[in-house]
């Protein structure tokens, strides 16, 4: 192999093909055009001088030589954006790109000030602020789509990110505010209260259910709900199924106007 000079970009788009397997998704997640993507990646085979893609499998698929490559690849755009980072630690005001991923949960009242505040801190920084669940914030780092996310910790963790802790509430049972019903005849299903569950994609929900296996209790499973807001607002209008009022056990969320919260240890 002739030596030669790799392009950065060329190794960044290699990376996310390998992740997404189409020319078209990568032109799409990057905002570059599909010819430029396709010719990243003709130029990086070329100065290797090895396939590194099976171009005719949809989707497409590493090659060997392409599954030993992109092990050093990693490896390297993960050094030099800790020294990107490290360099622009002491020089915020002069950051020039920030891309930034906050759990759904955080959007309404943390977001507006958070963006605010970047904004006066970075003054030449150009923002890019996603809102997504969890799971799809975790996802999106591993991509090297954005380069912070806030969002909940899996039950065993993210090895292959970089962690930082900043806020650990306590589980606790949400019930509507005219609730009579204490919350161990609840838990015990005495009361014949329906339990909303997030829905089981979402990594909050995995946290739910393993505390509940924790406290050995087992309630039915009859609702699974995605939205936040949803699920937040049948249980402050203490109206579900019929007759029945409610309840949720739920983990760093805040809780609504018109419901009580009892700790769940």
């Amino acid at each position: 192999m002739q030596e030669t000079e790799l392009s950065l970009k060329g190794l960044e788009v290699f990376k996310l093909t390998a992740a997404l397997g189409s020319v078209r998704a990568v032109a799409k997640e990057t905002g570059l055009s599909i010819s430029t993507v396709s010719h990243h990646l003709r130029s990086l085979e070329t100065k290797l001088g090895v396939n590194l893609l099976d171009h005719k499998r949809r989707p497409m698929v590493l090659t060997p030589a392409g599954r030993e490559f992109l092990k050093y690849v990693e490896q390297a755009l993960m050094l030099i954006r800790k020294g990107q980072a490290e360099v622009m630690t002491g020089n915020v005001h002069e950051a020039r790109m920030l891309r930034l991923g906050l759990i759904e949960d955080f959007d309404n009242e943390i977001g507006p000030d958070l963006a605010v505040r970047l904004a006066r801190t970075m003054p030449q920084c150009n923002f890019t602020h996603r809102t997504r669940s969890s799971h799809e914030i975790l996802d999106l780092l591993r991509r090297r789509a954005i380069d912070i996310g806030i969002a909940n910790m899996p039950i065993d963790g993210a090895p292959d990110l970089q962690e930082t802790p900043f806020l650990r509430d306590p589980f606790v049972l949400a019930l509507p505010v005219n609730c009579q019903h204490t919350p161990a005849d609840l838990l015990d299903g005495l009361e014949g209260l329906p339990f909303l569950r997030y829905d089981a994609g979402q990594i909050i929900s995995n946290q739910i259910e393993t505390q509940l296996r924790r406290l050995k209790i087992n309630l039915p499973r009859r609702f699974e709900i995605e939205s936040n807001q949803t699920l937040m607002a049948m249980i402050a209008e203490g109206g579900g199924m019929g007759h029945y009022h409610p309840a949720m056990l739920y983990a760093c969320e805040p809780v609504p106007y018109k419901s009580k919260a009892f700790s769940v240890s």
